[in-house]
């Protein structure tokens, strides 16, 4: 490998931990911002620090965003009572560009992976159990005498949960076990799949519009 100059492989160094970045593409990137602008190379470093410094988990669905709770989870006008449950914040724009959705969002920050030992405790899956629980009609949150939810909470809580894990092992395991999970608090919530218009092995992150939306509507029981 070419030796560069020690600011010049310390940035290429960096450049390299980007997924998807190898060293050729560090190296030209690392060249690129050497003969920008220097204002041109300020703004780059001031979004990176404004991105660290500025962006957060939303408290209710994990999203990535710079107000809390988010966008999704504040909006009056999106439908409160179904959740599409996703593994990473980038779903999300893939599923609102089929324009076909209107529901809430729950970001589960990756997939239960026993030989990378990510368990559901590495996942923010008990957020997401926790905003399911139903209201009982005295008002406290917990369960009601009866397995039945309160008029109260059917119209304040969540209806359904549609799995939108990819089609993947992780992602089908991932689906399984949350399933059983809501089922075991809510078993009368409604919990759907997405359908297989998004291929098996692939990642939903990668699907078009029309895939998706296609897996959005024939979402099946789970």
């Amino acid at each position: 490998m070419a030796r560069f100059a020690e600011p010049m492989s310390r940035l290429i160094d960096e450049l390299r931990k980007l997924p998807g970045v190898g060293t050729k593409s560090a190296q030209r990137l690392a060249f690129h911002v050497l003969r920008s602008p220097d204002a041109d190379a300020r703004a780059l470093a001031a979004a990176i620090l404004e991105l660290r410094a500025q962006l957060r988990l939303c408290s209710v669905c994990n999203n990535v965003t710079d107000v809390d709770p988010c966008v999704y989870c504040a909006s009056a006008v999106r439908d409160q009572h179904i959740v599409c449950v996703v593994e990473e914040p980038t779903n999300i724009a893939t599923i609102e560009k089929t324009r076909s959705y209107n529901g809430a969002y729950h970001v589960l920050h990756g997939t239960l992976s026993p030989i990378g030992g990510v368990g559901p405790e590495q996942l923010r899956i008990a957020n997401l159990l926790t905003r399911l629980i139903p209201i009982p009609s005295n008002g406290s949150a917990g369960f009601s005498g009866s397995d039945e939810m309160s008029p109260r909470a059917e119209d304040a809580g969540i209806r359904e949960v549609i799995l939108a894990t990819s089609p993947t092992t992780e992602g089908e395991a991932t689906a399984a076990y949350i399933a059983d999970e809501i089922r075991r608090i809510a078993p009368k919530m409604r919990v759907t799949r997405i359908a297989t218009g998004v291929p098996a092995g692939s990642d939903i992150e990668y699907a078009d519009e029309v895939t998706m939306l296609r897996a959005l509507e024939g979402r099946r029981e789970f």
